[in-house]
C-alpha cells in the first residue's frame, strides 16, 4: 500500500492531510501514531473508501485504489474499529455476520485466536446467547474481541486496526493485545495506536502530526532519534 503525496480535505480550503507519503509493506505491521487531530482517522477513512482521495495518491499493488470496484476491494479488507457494530442477535450471528458456509471447526479456531473461548464457555447458552441491542450485555473488551473474531473469520489480506484499548483495564488489554498480535502475524496490517506500548512489535512506525508525516522508522530508530515519537513515548511512561 503506497500513499504518494496525498493531500485531502473534507471541505474546500481546509486541508486535513498535506502531502502524505509512506508505504505499508506486504505481510508486515505498520503503526500510525500521533496527537489527536493529526489525521489518523482520515487515513483510515480513505483506506476504507468512505471517501475518495484525489487520483494517483493511494495505491494498492501499484494500482490506484479508485480503479478497484468497491465490492472487490472491501472483500480484501477487514476493519477492527473503536466502535463495534453489534446487533440484537446471538453471539454466533454477530461473529459470522455477512459470511456464509462457516464451518464449526473454523469458527472454533477463530474464537480461540480472538481469546473468546473461555468467555463463551461460561455463558448459559454459549455462542447462542443473545447479546442485546448494540451488544449491551458485553463489556468493552468483549466487544473488541468479537470485532477481532469477525476480522479473523473474514481472513482478509489487509487488516486495519483502529484499536481502542485505552479505556480497558490492564488484564483485558493484555488479552486483546494477544489477540491482535495473533491477528496481524504475517498479514499486511495497519494499526492506529493510542497506547504506544501496544505497537512494540510493529515493523514500521509512522508519526503523523498536523496532517503530515513527521517521522518514520522502527521503535528503536525513533527512540534513538529523540524527536516527536520520543516525546510521545516519554509522555506515556509510568
Amino acid at each position: 500500500i503506497a500513499f504518494k503525496d496525498l493531500t485531502f480535505s473534507y471541505l474546500p480550503g481546509r486541508e486535513i492531510l498535506h502531502g502524505v507519503s509512506f508505504t505499508v509493506e506486504k505481510g508486515k505491521m505498520t503503526a500510525i501514531v500521533g496527537p489527536t487531530g493529526g489525521g489518523k482517522s482520515t487515513l483510515i477513512s480513505l483506506l476504507m473508501r468512505y471517501y475518495d482521495c484525489p487520483p494517483a495518491t493511494l495505491f494498492v499493488d501499484d494500482i490506484d485504489i479508485r480503479a478497484f470496484t468497491l465490492e472487490s476491494y472491501l472483500h480484501r479488507v477487514a476493519l477492527v474499529s473503536q466502535e463495534t457494530l453489534l446487533l440484537h442477535d446471538s453471539l454466533r450471528n454477530n461473529i459470522t455476520y455477512g459470511l456464509t458456509g462457516v464451518s464449526e471447526g473454523r469458527l472454533s479456531e477463530v474464537l480461540k485466536r480472538a481469546r473468546l473461548e473461555e468467555f463463551i464457555g461460561k455463558l448459559p447458552l454459549g455462542i447462542g446467547t443473545l447479546i442485546g441491542d448494540r451488544g449491551v450485555r458485553l463489556s468493552g473488551g468483549e466487544k473488541q474481541r468479537v470485532s477481532i473474531a469477525r476480522a479473523l473469520l473474514k481472513d482478509a489480506e489487509i487488516l486495519i486496526l483502529d484499536e481502542a484499548t485505552s479505556s480497558l483495564d490492564s488484564k483485558t488489554e493484555s488479552l486483546i493485545q494477544e489477540a491482535i498480535d495473533d491477528a496481524v502475524s504475517g498479514r499486511t496490517s495497519i494499526v492506529i495506536a493510542h497506547r504506544l506500548s501496544t505497537i512494540k512489535h510493529a515493523d514500521k512506525i509512522v508519526v503523523l502530526e498536523e496532517g503530515q508525516v513527521s517521522e518514520e522508522g522502527t521503535l528503536d530508530e525513533l527512540l534513538a532519534a529523540k524527536g516527536a515519537f520520543y516525546a510521545l513515548w516519554e509522555q506515556q511512561k509510568f
